[in-house]
């Protein structure tokens, strides 16, 4: 089981409130991510959960026992860190055992479990190896092997790729995924990475000073975000946000646009500009269109075949159906 409560929990540093209280549910089985803007609370959170860090206010619950005041070892959960932190004079083996070792299991069920652990992450010819002898993506899944053997109620990730390169980054995403389909328990991530957060999530928290702005499914956040915060930080680039004139046009104060959602052409459209920036990258384009006097640039994602240049001027249209309005409050219209 591992079906984690927050009910008004809050963290304070002296006077400084970083975490206002709030309350979430995570379900047994669920992965969940922590999303947000570096600052926003979510390794914070993540602390508070692991029981790191002590709750200012409210309370933890995990499978329904109350365990705010309980020891990290004492919540049956398993954190894996940004830093891989193995043993770097022991064997992967004795680095995945350490933490049995500590707990006093026996020899026997210490080999099972490590066993298990290294079938599942594709490190069983690695076993004898020092973390010094291999790549940054197997000595993660040594720190996520360590974890595993725990056989922990929950799994809690504080941003364990962000020291990859972009390679290994993808594919660590899609072992770790694959991992929660197999193993069925309880994964708490946290990233800035909100690529990383629409890949991986069957939930997303959207986080941002320390609030909750929004739960929901990854497709949940990218249809309808509930505020233009939401709206810009979600999706990958990034909403285009416009004001004034264009916005009023639609009975708001802002309305968004994703650049998937806009159509570029050099003879007709909308909005007139001027490319910028564009990038072909095989199957989309991206380009940058300044000097539309609604935004500084507009951001706009096309097919890999369309070719357009720098300095060239073209017509912009926004898919009426797809346009997010914003009241001036930033909350979502509709």
């Amino acid at each position: 089981m591992g079906r984690i409560t927050l009910e008004g929990v809050a963290k304070r540093f002296g006077d400084v409130e970083v975490i206002p209280p709030l309350n979430l549910d995570i379900e047994d089985g669920e992965f969940v991510v922590f999303v947000g803007p570096s600052g926003c609370g979510k390794s914070t959170l993540l602390r508070l959960i692991a029981g790191l860090e002590d709750v200012s206010d409210g309370r933890i619950l995990i499978d329904g026992k109350d365990a705010t005041d309980e020891s990290p070892a004492k919540r049956g959960l398993a954190m894996v860190f940004q830093s891989y932190a193995l043993y770097p004079h022991m064997s992967v083996r004795k680095n995945i055992a350490f933490p049995m070792k500590m707990a006093g299991m026996d020899q026997a069920e210490q080999d099972r479990r490590i066993e298990a652990a290294a079938k599942a992450l594709n490190l069983t010819n690695y076993l004898d190896r020092k973390p010094g002898q291999l790549s940054g993506g197997q000595r993660q899944r040594v720190a996520i092997g360590r974890a595993i053997v725990r056989e922990p109620s929950a799994f809690l990730f504080d941003e364990p790729l962000s020291n990859l390169d972009a390679a290994l980054r993808v594919g660590m995403r899609l072992e770790i995924s694959e991992l929660h389909n197999r193993l069925k328990t309880t994964m708490i991530y946290v990233t800035h990475d909100q690529v990383e957060a629409m890949t991986m999530a069957d939930k997303i928290v959207v986080l941002h000073a320390g609030r909750i702005e929004q739960v929901g499914s990854p497709l949940e956040l990218y249809l309808r975000p509930k505020n233009a915060f939401v709206a810009a930080f979600i999706g990958s680039p990034k909403m285009n946000l416009f004001t004034g004139a264009a916005a009023a046009e639609y009975g708001a104060t802002t309305i968004g646009v994703r650049p998937e959602h806009i159509a570029i052409s050099p003879t007709a459209g909308k909005w007139q500009g001027r490319v910028g920036v564009s990038e072909h990258l095989g199957s989309d384009s991206f380009f940058y269109v300044e000097d539309t006097g609604l935004a500084e640039t507009i951001t706009v994602r096309s097919d890999g075949e369309v070719n357009m240049h720098h300095g060239d001027t073209v017509w912009l249209t926004p898919t009426e159906d797809k346009i997010h309005k914003f009241d001036a409050n930033g909350d979502r219209i509709q």
